[in-house]
């Protein structure tokens, strides 16, 4: 789908140079996470809460960018859409990360930057929290985001997680 949405950009822009499309493809290999995103997995873990990714990505994508941002280690599961056979936000996609983690929807908190992912979630049945970097508005869609927060450091002081130094 990453691919299919860079090839409708490439064409709407009428961009066409050899290689860059296989350069850009190679960067979703190598995202960084957000600065914060391995202090506050590392204090979620310490504090023996079980972490996840819940990703449109396909399995070798999500894999090249968790081993990328270092962040392999902190995390208990990564789930690609892949083996729902759909795409976010279906409810299927919700009920996979229920089944595999082995969690009431209302016991996950559910963490997107994505305001449609964290509106859809919310509808789903989760408790979720939208790391609203950018100040978006919200959406006009179903559910809602229990909590807003700006950056991931919000996080640790919803949920009780000592935040040190």
């Amino acid at each position: 789908m990453t691919g299919d949405a860079l090839d409708y950009a490439l064409e709407t822009l009428k961009i066409d140079r050899p290689g860059l499309r296989d350069r850009l493809m190679d960067l979703y290999l190598k995202l960084e996470a957000f600065p914060e995103a391995p202090d506050i997995l590392r204090r979620l873990k310490a504090a023996g809460l079980r972490t996840a990714i819940l990703s449109n990505g396909s399995p070798a994508m999500l894999d090249g960018a968790v081993r990328n941002a270092a962040i392999h280690e902190l995390l208990d599961a990564v789930l690609s859409v892949e083996e729902v056979g759909v795409y976010k936000p279906d409810s299927a996609v919700y009920r996979y990360a229920v089944d595999r983690l082995g969690i009431p929807p209302e016991q996950i908190c559910f963490l997107s930057s994505n305001s449609w992912d964290a509106y859809a979630a919310s509808a789903f049945g989760m408790r979720v929290v939208w790391c609203n970097r950018y100040g978006q508005r919200p959406e006009r869609l179903p559910g809602r985001p229990d909590r807003e927060i700006r950056t991931l450091a919000g996080l640790s002081e919803l949920i009780g997680v000592a935040t040190g130094s």
